[in-house]
């Protein structure tokens, strides 16, 4: 009897034994298909880390835009990879196919995406520290304070009235989180790149340097609307330069008198005394009244041969130009856009 109950005592240990494996492999089986299961998305999401790197806000950032398998094992796996304590600022894809694991790795890595950085049309250092603002991680006054130190710009061959001329406009690959300095650095390096041997050469047989090539393309793409008369316009300056006359260019007094939306420039903006104001001073200004594009700075260091020295702005308002040689034609243009001012109340 005794020797029957052990096999039966036996028996069943071994029955819960094998159920108890059973379930184990049951669970080990549940929470790998968990663990490893795939995320599925349509398209590429990006979840953003800033300074503050709090690890609940990433979870929060997740849960918004991709649907974990399991948040609790996800907060296992990234406890057990210590992940809470490596958050890393930065930009970083999420992709279809990724599991778990593969998330937690690559935010724990730091492996970022790049961002295309693109800035154009930009026409003072706030709208650039702006524009670099709504793209990066980096604040805006944080930017202006380093784009408005005299110091900085200094340190990189540049002074305060032509430091706007050292950001080519283009699209640059960086990370989300670069910081304004590695940011400034990149445009300095991009800037000397840009301003090759075969651009330096260009700019010396019109007889300006650099800097005062930028400077006039800032003039030209102010003047100009459409781009195909960028080298007409050019052209026309530098005729203005080499005969020793004034640039008498209004975009210059625009900026001279602060409000870059006038529509007609009257005798008085004229009498306004500024460095600026190429109506009362010799050759060029101190620096780009913008920043700009590389089509106009190509345009300036190319520009159309002609005997061009006056334009006036076309009577239909369109935004191109008459140009002329001779003062007489010029002056007849200026009649016909005056009256075409005069006509539609534009005072």
């Amino acid at each position: 009897m005794e020797q029957l109950k052990k096999r039966n005592r036996k028996r069943i240990f071994i029955w819960i034994a094998s159920i108890t494996l059973l379930l184990m492999v049951a669970i080990a089986a549940f929470l790998y298909s968990l663990v490893f299961k795939p995320i599925e998305l349509t398209e590429e999401v990006y979840i953003y880390i800033d300074e503050k790197r709090d690890y609940e806000t990433v979870v929060n950032q997740l849960k918004e835009k991709v649907e974990l398998p399991n948040e609790d094992v996800f907060r296992l796996l990234a406890d057990r990879m210590n992940y809470p304590n490596m958050v890393k600022t930065g930009r970083y894809a999420i992709e279809d196919g990724m599991t778990m694991p593969d998330l937690i790795r690559r935010l724990r890595s730091g492996s970022q995406a790049p961002i295309n950085l693109t800035f154009n049309n930009i026409r003072t250092m706030e709208s650039l520290a702006g524009r670099f603002s709504s793209q990066l991680m980096v604040d805006s006054i944080s930017i202006l304070n380093v784009l408005n130190d005299t110091s900085i710009a200094a340190s990189y061959g540049f002074n305060e009235q032509t430091f706007g001329a050292m950001f080519i406009p283009n699209t640059y690959e960086v990370y989300w989180d670069t910081s304004i300095e590695s940011l400034i650095n990149r445009m300095k390096k991009e800037y000397d790149t840009f301003w090759n041997a075969d651009r330096k050469a260009q700019a010396e047989k019109i007889g300006l340097t650099p800097l005062e090539v930028t400077t006039l393309a800032s003039i030209v793409e102010e003047e100009a609307t459409y781009a195909d008369e960028y080298p007409i316009v050019a052209g026309l300056y530098i005729n203005r330069l080499n005969r020793g006359m004034r640039l008498e260019a209004d975009p210059t007094v625009k900026y001279a008198v602060g409000d870059a939306s006038l529509r007609r420039i009257l005798f008085k903006h004229l009498e306004v005394e500024s460095p600026y104001n190429t109506y009362k001073v010799d050759r060029l200004p101190p620096g780009p009244i913008r920043i700009p594009s590389t089509s106009a700075i190509n345009a300036t260091l190319s520009p159309a041969q002609h005997n061009y020295i006056f334009m006036c702005a076309k009577d239909d308002l369109s935004g191109r130009h008459n140009f002329a040689v001779t003062h007489a034609e010029h002056a007849r243009n200026a009649r016909a856009y005056q009256r075409a001012l005069n006509e539609r109340g534009i005072y």
